[in-house]
């Protein structure tokens, strides 16, 4: 076991984990903060996305002995009251069915559009691309992406 000090959405927490545990764990199981899902746990399906200094990260076999000092944002952290331009548009092109991948496909598209704040179509599918909906809710996914773009 190891003590870490990780910034999570803003806030300093101290863990004392065994450096390997994943950043998943960490933040379900440790934090509290379970947004964060468990998809398939080999970093393919994107349902563990968070963001590390800016960037969407598979949190699922991401070691916590990796990211001490840097800044981690996940689900609950995107904004306070649900009220960033992507979980809008989620909202209003009905996107969620069952809901289990949508704070990965949420975080994967909010840092999409923060480097790129006006896609095309392919663009919003390359980026996109790695996040798997069981429910197949991908055009509404790609639709709401773009809602965003405009909204941001």
């Amino acid at each position: 076991m190891a003590k870490f000090s990780l910034t999570i959405n803003g806030t300093t927490k101290q863990v004392d984990v065994d450096p390997n545990t994943p950043m998943l764990w960490v933040l379900r199981d440790h934090i509290g903060l379970v947004g964060t899902k468990f998809g398939c746990g080999i970093a393919q399906c994107g349902a563990c996305t968070i963001h590390l200094n800016g960037v969407a990260v598979r949190s699922c076999q991401l070691p916590i002995s990796n990211v001490e000092n840097q800044e981690i944002t996940t689900i609950e952290g995107l904004s306070e009251n649900g009220d960033h331009p992507v979980q809008q548009a989620w909202m209003e092109h009905d996107v969620p069915q069952c809901g289990y991948c949508q704070a990965g496909q949420i975080m994967t598209a909010s840092a999409f559009l923060k480097d790129n704040p006006n896609p095309s179509d392919l663009e919003i599918e390359n980026a996109m691309n790695g996040n798997i909906c069981r429910c197949g809710t991908y055009l509404r996914i790609k639709a709401a992406v773009k809602t965003a773009s405009q909204n941001l």
